[in-house]
């Protein structure tokens, strides 16, 4: 097997294993956010959550984008 291939699952499966370990912080400060919303400390949340769905985007677009070059690689 060739590198490209491995590194498009590394680069996949560490992200999940990434996504997966954060979401559940995510998901308590939206609450969090939700619970107070006058709170001053809601904006550093805020743009906490704004930026992990900013990189887990991009991180699943990188994906696709491996993935699609691996196949047309063979193709």
């Amino acid at each position: 097997m060739d590198l490209l291939l491995w590194i498009t699952i590394g680069f996949i499966i560490i992200g999940f294993v990434v996504l997966i370990s954060m979401k559940k912080g995510m998901e308590s400060k939206v609450v969090f956010i939700k619970a107070n919303m006058e709170d001053k400390e809601n904006s550093t949340k805020a743009k906490s959550v704004i930026w992990w769905i900013v990189s887990v985007t991009a991180w699943g677009l990188v994906s696709m984008l491996l993935a699609d070059s691996w196949f047309n690689h063979f193709g």
